[in-house]
């Protein structure tokens, strides 16, 4: 098969297309013919030799953690799952592939009207502000800020604060991106030096939670704007989260979770906006676009154009 593979730990240049063997599913697991992979910060973090505790990433690997696909394989004692079912699935490696293999339970049924490219980036971002929100108790009454609403992840925070009652929801972004955080709903406010000020001006009865998916700085203005840091999580910077006594982000993707956020894209309570689609051939050029910042929605990979 073929896979975007790390051949070493570096700029997105060391992703580069090569053949690997084709993986076999094997007792609880099934085989997915990958249609569409989400790229995320996480697997620009993995490229460039990063690693989360609990995983040990040595090249040459292929990185993507987020998929949709088509079952084509199934291992001893799968149930409940048929060859040929259109899915949508998570993993922690391996989805900028032709075939990825996983645990029977690490998929879901992916909708009939749902495209493809939406489908292949729904789970990651999708998961991970569903279980930041809920971490940090968002609910009714609230008013939220979102760091880098815009983004995949940002876009995915903001609608469901709103689901879940947030009386209002900020965003941060630049200001090309306001009109699109306006259209879901948010109050827009620029990045950089005086946020703080900028936000206690939209919100003067203050904030009570905050998500950052921006970097540091962003950071340490939540903590200026919450008084209850157990109310703030962050997607990137985790050591200026332990310096300011910010909770780390923790696991808890499942298929339950993701099944509860297919159910409300079917309710047409959530969606997502697809910023740019490359070829499994240009998945460097997906990289640097994530790297890039200040976008405004998902980009996917198409693994069906590999060749």
């Amino acid at each position: 098969m073929k896979a975007a593979t790390l051949s070493s730990f570096g700029t997105p240049d060391v992703l580069q297309v090569q053949e690997r063997e084709t993986p076999h599913a094997g007792p609880g697991e099934v085989r997915v013919r990958v249609k569409v992979a989400g790229v995320q910060p996480f697997d620009a973090a993995i490229r460039r030799g990063w690693a989360p505790p609990f995983l040990a990433v040595q090249p040459p690997a292929v990185p993507g953690n987020e998929f949709a696909g088509i079952v084509d394989q199934l291992g001893d004692r799968v149930t409940g799952v048929e060859i040929g079912t259109e899915v949508i699935g998570f993993s922690t490696l391996n989805a900028y592939a032709e075939y990825v293999v996983v645990p029977a339970d690490q998929i879901v049924a992916k909708p009939a009207g749902m495209p493809w490219e939406v489908a292949g980036g729904f789970s990651g971002n999708g998961q991970g502000a569903h279980l930041a929100l809920q971490a940090m108790g968002v609910g009714r009454g609230d008013t939220v800020l979102i760091n880098a609403a815009a983004g995949a992840l940002g876009s995915f925070a903001v609608q469901l604060a709103q689901r879940w009652g947030a009386a209002r929801v900020i965003g941060t972004a630049s200001p090309a991106n306001h009109d699109y955080l306006r259209s879901l709903g948010a109050v827009p406010v620029e990045y950089g030096e005086g946020l703080v000020e900028r936000v206690r001006a939209v919100a003067p009865d203050g904030v009570h939670a905050a998500l950052d998916a921006a970097g540091p700085d962003a950071l340490r203005a939540c903590a200026e704007l919450v008084k209850d840091r157990s109310r703030i999580r962050t997607m990137l910077s985790f050591e200026e989260a332990k310096e300011l006594g910010i909770p780390l982000f923790g696991p808890g993707r499942s298929a339950a979770r993701l099944q509860s956020l297919v159910d409300l894209y079917n309710e047409g309570g959530i969606g997502v906006h697809i910023r740019a689609a490359h070829p499994l051939a240009e998945a460097a050029e997906a990289h640097r676009a994530v790297e890039l910042g200040h976008g405004r929605g998902k980009i996917v990979i198409l693994v069906d154009h590999a060749s």
